[in-house]
This record gives C-alpha cells, sequence and structure tokens, in this order.
C-alpha cells in the first residue's frame, strides 16, 4: 500500500478521501489555492502546498504545479477526486510518466469515455444500446440543424468534451436551434475548452439511472448496483439514492450487465460509473464517469464498502474480493445542500457562512462537508455545502431518516435549498418514487412556493431572544451609551422594524417585572421568554423553541419550527433615495464575466425579456427584466468582468424618455 497520497482536489471530496486515506495509515498531502488556504481540506491533511491563484485554471486545473508538489512531498501516488482533473487523460498519463500512481483508470480508458461521440461509437460496437442521435465530426451549424431536423424535435444538444449539464440544451423547435446551439456551444467552451456537442433524440419523462462499476488490473469487472439520480436542476443532480427504486428484476440486470460490457470495452481499471436514460422498460447508455462520483456515498451505505479504500487498494495493484459483487442492503438517499436560490433559478449564492451545524453522524446519518461556520463560499468553485446521506431497512424509512436530518441543519449567513430539500424530501410523488428528470419541473409550485410572510410565533420567537441577546451585550454599559429608552414606571418597550419575505413589520416588545410580551402588527399580545444558555431559545405562549440566528449587516437568518425565514432589519431613520434611486437597476448578482447584452438603449422590453447573460461559477445566469420598461443605461459590454453589484442594465419606466444620455 502507498505510504503517501496528493490529493488534487478541494473541499468535502478532499476531506473525504484524507479521513480514509489516515485510517489506512496513509500521510495525506494537499493542494491548496489562494482562496482555500484556511480550508478545511488543508487542515485535515497532513501537510498542504499552495499551488496558485483562486481561479481554478491558476492552481487546481495545473498538472504541472500539481505533480511538482507531488515530487516535492515524496507522494507516491495522487487521487483526483471528482471535477477538475479527474478526467484528463493527459494528466493521468502525466502522473505515469513521473512515476507516480495514479488513483483511477488508465489514460486511454479516459480518452476513450471522455468523448461523448467516441464512447458511443464503442458502445455500440460493443452492442451496449443508445440513444438515436448525431456523434459525428461535422460540426457546422447547418449540418447540426440538418441533422436535428433528420432525429426530430424536440432534440438534445450535448457538449461532447464533458458532463454535469454544461453545454446542455434541449431544443423544441428548429427555430429555437440555432440561438441554443451558440449558448451549448459557449458554455461548451468555458467548461472544457471545446466548443463541440453531439445531438440526441430527447426522450419526454427520462429516468437517469446509473451502474457502479469496479475493475482490477488482473482483468475482473463488476458492478455495484444502481443508483437513481433523477432528480435534477439546471441538469444537475440533487437527490441520488440507491438502489434505484422501480425498476423491474429484468431491466436491472440488462442495465448491470451493459455497464460491465462498457467497463470492458475501454480497458476499464479502477472505480468508474456507466449512465443510462430510462423510459419505461428501454435504456440507453448515455455516458460513462472515469472517476468516483459525487453520489457514491449511497452505494457505500447499501454495500458496506468503502470506495475510496478500494480505489486505493487496486491503484496499488490488489486485486478485487472474489465473492463481489456484495448484495445490497437497504436503501440509501443522499441530497446535496447548496449555497444557492431555488426562487432565483437556483442562482449560486456567495459569502460567508455564518452558521452551519447539523445531526449527530450515526450509521444511519452521514455528513460530508468540506466547510466551517466561519468559511467563505467564494465564486471560484461549486457552491455546494454539504451532502447529508440517511440509510434505512427500506425507502421508506430512508426518506423518513432523511427529512428528520434535515429539519436538524442549520445554516446561517447565506441563501440555501434547505428548504428546498426538505419539501422536495417529503413531497408525495417522492415518497412514492414518481421519477424522472422532470420532477422539479413539474412540482415546482409546491418545491418553490411563493414567499409568505413570517407568522407572529416566529417573530415573536425572534423578538425575545434578539431582545435578551441585546441586554446581555450592554449589560454594565452606562445607560447614556445605549441609546434605549428608560421609565422609572410603567413598562419597558422597545420597537423592531423588520421586512420580511412579503412585508414591513413591526414588532412591539414590552417588558413590566420580567413579564415581557411581543406585539406583531398591532395585534393581540403573545407572551414571550428568552433562554440563551443553550444557545438561542425562545418560549413563545409558554412553548418553548429553539430559536438559532445569524445578524450580518442587518440581515437575519433564523429557523423556527424547522423551517428558515430571512428578515431584513430596518432602519426608521435611514433615508429611502437609495432605495428609489435602485429601482430599475439591473446589477450582476455575483461576480462573473458578461457573455452577451441583448438590448441596446432605447429599446423597450417586456417584463421576463432577458436582457444580458452573465457566466458564473461555471453557469449561465439570465439576467430579465423584472417589469416592462424602457432600456435607459448599458453598464457593460460582452466579455467584461464584474463584480457583484455592477450595473448590467437600467431601465426607466415604459411611459418615460429614456433616450441616452
Amino acid at each position: 500500500m502507498f505510504r503517501s497520497l496528493l490529493i488534487a482536489n478541494r473541499g468535502e471530496i478532499a476531506c473525504r478521501i484524507i479521513r480514509t486515506a489516515q485510517r489506512m495509515g496513509i500521510r495525506c498531502i494537499a493542494v491548496f489555492s489562494e482562496a482555500d488556504a484556511h480550508a478545511l481540506h488543508v487542515a485535515l491533511a497532513d501537510e498542504a502546498h499552495p499551488i496558485g491563484p483562486a481561479a481554478a485554471r491558476d492552481s487546481y486545473l495545473r498538472a504541472d504545479r500539481i505533480i511538482a508538489v507531488a515530487h516535492a512531498s515524496g507522494a507516491e501516488a495522487i487521487h483526483p477526486g471528482y471535477g477538475f482533473l479527474s478526467e484528463n487523460a493527459d494528466f493521468a498519463e502525466a502522473c505515469a510518466a513521473a512515476g507516480i500512481a495514479f488513483v483511477g483508470p488508465p489514460g486511454a480508458a479516459i480518452r476513450a469515455m471522455g468523448s461523448k461521440a467516441e464512447s458511443k461509437a464503442l458502445m455500440v460496437a460493443a452492442g451496449v444500446p443508445v440513444v438515436p442521435g448525431y456523434h459525428g465530426e461535422d460540426q457546422s451549424a447547418d449540418h447540426l440543424a440538418a441533422e436535428a431536423a433528420r432525429i426530430g424535435f424536440p432534440v438534445l444538444i450535448k457538449a461532447s468534451a464533458g458532463g454535469g449539464g454544461k453545454g446542455m440544451r434541449p431544443v423544441f423547435t428548429a427555430a429555437d436551434f440555432p440561438g441554443e446551439l451558440a449558448g451549448a456551444r459557449r458554455e461548451a467552451t468555458a467548461a472544457f475548452g471545446d466548443d463541440r456537442v453531439l445531438l440526441e433524440r430527447y426522450l419526454q419523462k427520462p429516468r437517469h439511472v446509473e451502474v457502479q462499476v469496479f475493475a482490477d488490473a488482473r482483468g475482473r469487472t463488476v458492478h455495484l448496483h444502481t443508483r437513481d439520480c433523477s432528480v435534477q436542476r439546471r441538469h444537475q443532480k440533487v437527490l441520488e439514492e440507491a438502489p434505484a427504486p422501480a425498476l423491474s428484476d429484468a431491466l436491472r440486470g440488462r442495465l448491470h450487465d451493459a455497464a460491465v460490457a462498457a467497463a470492458r470495452a475501454v480497458g476499464y481499471v479502477n472505480a468508474g460509473t456507466v449512465e443510462f436514460i430510462v423510459e419505461g422498460d428501454d435504456a440507453f447508455f448515455m455516458e460513462m464517469n472515469t472517476r468516483l462520483q459525487v453520489e457514491h456515498p449511497v452505494t457505500e451505505m447499501i454495500t458496506g464498502l468503502d470506495l475510496v479504500e478500494w480505489q486505493l487498494r487496486v491503484a496499488a495493484g490488489e486485486p478485487l474480493p472474489e465473492h463481489w459483487p456484495p448484495e445490497a442492503s437497504g436503501h440509501a438517499v443522499e441530497v446535496r445542500l447548496y449555497a444557492e436560490d431555488p426562487d432565483q433559478e437556483f442562482r449560486p449564492s456567495i459569502g460567508t457562512l455564518k452558521r452551519f451545524f447539523g445531526p449527530s453522524q450515526t450509521t444511519q446519518i452521514r455528513i460530508d462537508t468540506g466547510v466551517r461556520a466561519g468559511d467563505a463560499i467564494t465564486p471560484h468553485y461549486d457552491p455546494m455545502i454539504a451532502k447529508v446521506i440517511a440509510t434505512g431497512g427500506d425507502r421508506a424509512a430512508a426518506l423518513e431518516g432523511l427529512s428528520v436530518a434535515l429539519a436538524d441543519t442549520q445554516v446561517g449567513g447565506l441563501t440555501t435549498n434547505l428548504a428546498f430539500l426538505r419539501r422536495l424530501v417529503a413531497h408525495p410523488a417522492m415518497r412514492a418514487a414518481e421519477l424522472d428528470t422532470g420532477f422539479i419541473a413539474r412540482h415546482a409550485a409546491e418545491l418553490m412556493p411563493p414567499p409568505r410572510e413570517a407568522p407572529a410565533a416566529v417573530l415573536a420567537g425572534f423578538a425575545a431572544v434578539y431582545l435578551a441577546r441585546l441586554r446581555l451585550d450592554l449589560a454594565g454599559a452606562s445607560p447614556w451609551s445605549q441609546c434605549r429608552g428608560f421609565r422609572l414606571f410603567g413598562a419597558a418597550e422597545d420597537v423592531l422594524l423588520l421586512r420580511d419575505a412579503v412585508h414591513q413589520r413591526r414588532i412591539l416588545m414590552r417588558d413590566h417585572r420580567g413579564n415581557a410580551a411581543a406585539i406583531i402588527d398591532d395585534g393581540p399580545p403573545i407572551s414571550i421568554e428568552a433562554d440563551l444558555s443553550l444557545g438561542a431559545r425562545a418560549c413563545v405562549d409558554g412553548v418553548w423553541h429553539p430559536v438559532p440566528f445569524t445578524l450580518d449587516d442587518d440581515v437575519v437568518d433564523l429557523t423556527f419550527g424547522g423551517e428558515a425565514f430571512r428578515l431584513h432589519l430596518i432602519d426608521p431613520y435611514a433615508p429611502r433615495g437609495g432605495e428609489a434611486a435602485a429601482e430599475g437597476r439591473l446589477s450582476a448578482p455575483i461576480p462573473g464575466r458578461v457573455v452577451q447584452v441583448l438590448v441596446q438603449a432605447g429599446d423597450r422590453v417586456a417584463r421576463g425579456q432577458v436582457v444580458a447573460i452573465l457566466e458564473a461559477m461555471k453557469t449561465e445566469l439570465r439576467i430579465a427584466a423584472p417589469a416592462d420598461g424602457i432600456v435607459a443605461h448599458i453598464g457593460c459590454a460582452a466579455g467584461d468582468s464584474v463584480e457583484e453589484g455592477t450595473e448590467i442594465v437600467t431601465l426607466a419606466p415604459p411611459d418615460e424618455d429614456a433616450s441616452p444620455p
């Protein structure tokens, strides 16, 4: 076995690899960019080396720097994790040339499966069924349009050189094809440096089912059962489970056999995943991921295996056990907790993670993360905070365990998809395994309901703990420095003005001889009491509730009754001019690069019309007009790099003269 291992990655996968390798007695070497100097994977490793600036292209994608660190640190092997260089055939071959073991498949297998077009040709030759489409070399726009017409709409455009939903666009009419092709090529170039695409028939209600495969260097290849990854947003997975539910034994067997045949066809070694599109009783090869998958924990939890351990053992030359594949036991479900806003088309959120804790890890509950409270979610990398995984004797028990785990998970300081995940796991269609890749879109009304006002009990509970903390902070201070009213007789009063997701709210807090009450929007008094001895807890009308919250720049993130709320404290003396001036100003939500500005000064636009496209965090964000208007000013041009808050376009009301200045 290796004595030392370099992990050429970051975040939760780097932490996960480090924990297994250290358990095996292997010295772990981490690498980090300037943005990750104090990251969790750096703290966990036995030693860590800098490799460059924050941008991945200048650090985690620099194979030469990583191999140089491997030599300097005496690393005998490199584990690439997933993403970055994990499916880079040149990197795998460079490791071999440098005398360093690559914990993954040989470069030839990566190269064969790295091109979707080439891999599909190989699968056809190996007898593995593929979706009808076009995988040819002629990439002219006219030829691709003709091929799309031959296949028949709707068709799916997919980047040939990679996955993860980048460069993937469904097209429903011939008229939409040129624009969607251009967008897919831009995304493919940005993500993979290659704008080639392929076309496939777009199935209407497909499931995304995959098979975990493992192969050793002695020619033995096995499957480790199925996973269902159908629940996706922006073609990226949100929830995964194993084994895939609601498959006939015959179909499950065909998937196992096809996955093993696919791996053998390219001389595969180590862990990999063969992905299929399943519709009814039909299954078609989609692609092979020549690496460990993000969702590998659900396979581990139903097999009892540590896949990273077996990756290391196979890379060191050990054979797979003769008794594999092990039987699947029970069911496991995983969700990905992201810093993103489901109400804004899952737009990534950046900032500081003010609070983060989850349920205790047990044999039934697992949390994989690469961040801690106080860490920053930056625009440079994927905004995943953690993976929350639960297992049970059957699917219903696993989902119920996951619901409890998510209820016990708390995040503050950032907009996240936590509330969305809670609703997703509890949804009746999820419990009934009515799965396909359109699940989220089909149930959007229930999964992403319109904003609602915070209930009075929530505001009362927050008022109790907020006032108690304020008084604790001011204990012993001079009354002249507290800037709070006081009375010789009668009840002490405090007023909070804040805005919830719907409108402005007023909280009047009265405290007379220790008997406190909150009056919300002139409603009836609600008795309140606070206890800060074991975190923030509030008694509201006689019932105690935990009320964890963070306060940052007048933004309050709190949890009450298992539900997350965001409140904005209002300074009653602040002028309103700035707010009014900002109306109609569309700004960059996060740092990024302007791909296109689709309007000119003086243009009339309709509500919902896309006025610009911004590329950020490997995703194209569409900036849309919030209302009808006239373009008064354009603050940037295509190709510009912009910071958060930079003006993109400013709109004037449609009845105003908005001629260019």
